[in-house]
């Protein structure tokens, strides 16, 4: 019996042993009360859009919902990395699927974008959907990267192969179908392109463009909402909208060029920009002295000397020396290579930043939250499915409170009315001894005057 298998058993044991609690405590196991969950990606969606353009759909899902300002996702900030973080609550480091380009040094594999389907470069972890399936359910995908292949032994239960020329609307649609169709389906995912493809051809700056992608975004979430609504599923299914990654400008003007300061015949280049990973060939120390000293706007980094914060060193797949362009910078070997809008950077920088938003029947409504780490989606979607979570870098405690069955305190709300409060009782107090005091001096017209005549008169005892 797999691992996850014999957890979901152990987890039905203990919903059973707990039926008696009050319902809002429960783990839902056997499948009869499990509110399917749809999660929706839109590719490099900077947090800050919601702010810099009118989206009235999006605006209105998340007025009736929960909204996560920054989502803090991981190193490195990529498509896939992101995307596969999201399904498993991992960092790259730890699922293994570190970049858009790696190498593996044991079996001397490679792995692109375009050759990824490969079942060992993604078998390191566990994501949901697999998870969803080894506790009785059933899954589904459109084009949600990873869910076609086989992982763990398994595909989602549906899915759509990637099509890019497959539109919105059919992608939705396909899912729709599957989730009315099959009661078992608990779990669904659906990926789209944009604002991801615009923002690399024109840059996040282009506002004219941007704002026409963007556009077509907010209709995509509008017509989501609708097709939820004419097939029976709004009002009974729970949705997050969120993206892997965001977006900054670049330009001609911030190249950082290898070639300047290496030969290349000393080097393999496994990966470009903004996070360059390269296989020293020669000496490795002089190879790094030379590309710490190549461009102030790159960091040069050996395998053991990378930051704890970027979770990023405890991988085979990590090569000896990594390269970070700083915000807006592109590395290249001779500057042949260039793109207006790019993603990859630290992920302390808030322009990598999406957001999440999400409604549905076990979501509060109107809430709002700064942020949250990206790895801590995996445990609230466990929490939501009822299912056991794999070993994860989450924490379901960072985002509980957006669940209505959850009993939070707002902080600040709790703050505000405790001053408030003082404020009054302190007005009425005063209030109360001024009005004391005036009974108190009407009943004696004389006493301010009798006591100034006492004050002047000598001690009646010496």
């Amino acid at each position: 019996m797999h691992l996850q298998a014999l957890l979901c058993v152990l987890a039905a044991c203990y919903e059973s042993a707990i039926t008696l609690n009050a319902k809002s405590d429960e783990q839902k196991g056997d499948g009869k009360d499990v509110t399917p969950l749809l999660l929706v990606s839109f590719d490099g969606f900077r947090a800050d859009y919601l702010e810099k353009y009118p989206l009235p759909n999006l605006q209105k899902f998340i007025s009736d919902g929960v909204l996560i300002d920054h989502l803090s996702n991981v190193f490195t900030t990529k498509t896939f990395p992101n995307h596969y973080s999201l399904a498993t609550g991992l960092y790259a480091e730890s699922h293994g699927i570190l970049a858009s380009r790696m190498y593996d040094p044991e079996t001397g594999k490679v792995f692109t974008i375009h050759n990824s389907s490969d079942p060992f470069w993604w078998n390191e972890a566990t994501p949901i959907w697999v998870s969803v399936q080894n506790c009785n359910y059933k899954s589904a995908a459109a084009m949600w990267p990873g869910t076609d292949l086989m992982i763990q032994n398994r595909t989602s239960t549906y899915f759509l192969k990637y099509d890019s020329k497959v539109r919105f609307n059919e992608r939705l649609d396909n899912l729709t179908t599957w989730l009315t169709g099959d009661k078992l389906v608990k779990f669904a995912a659906l990926y789209w392109e944009e604002p991801d493809n615009t923002g690399h051809i024109y840059g996040p700056e282009n506002t004219t463009m941007m704002a026409k992608v963007l556009k077509e975004v907010d209709d995509h979430v509008g017509f989501l909402m609708d097709h939820l609504n004419q097939t029976g599923l709004w009002g009974k299914i729970n949705v997050i909208i969120t993206s892997d990654h965001g977006m900054v400008q670049c330009s001609q003007d911030r190249l950082i060029k290898l070639d300047d300061c290496v030969d290349r015949s000393s080097y393999v280049l496994v990966d470009t920009t903004p996070v360059a990973a390269i296989i020293p060939l020669n000496d490795s120390l002089d190879l790094y002295k030379k590309l710490s000293n190549c461009n102030v706007h790159m960091k040069a980094y050996m395998k053991a000397a990378i930051p704890d914060r970027l979770h990023y060193r405890n991988n085979k797949r990590i090569q000896p020396i990594i390269l970070v362009a700083d915000e807006g910078w592109t590395i290249v070997q001779q500057g042949n290579f260039l793109r207006l809008g790019d993603h990859g950077y630290d992920n302390s920088l808030r322009s990598m930043h999406p957001f999440l938003a999400a409604q549905g029947p076990d979501f509060r409504k109107g809430y709002r939250m700064n942020t949250i780490n990206s790895v801590d989606l995996y445990p609230l979607m466990c929490n939501l499915l009822g299912i056991p979570e794999m070993p994860n870098n989450g924490s379901f405690s960072n985002v509980r409170c957006v669940l209505l069955r959850e009993k939070c305190s707002d902080l600040a709300a709790v703050v505000g009315i405790v001053i408030g409060a003082l404020i009054v009782l302190t007005t009425i107090t005063l209030l109360f001894r001024l009005l004391k005091n005036r009974e108190h001096s009407s009943s004696r017209p004389f006493a301010r005057l009798e006591l100034e005549e006492e004050d002047d008169d000598e001690p009646l005892l010496e």
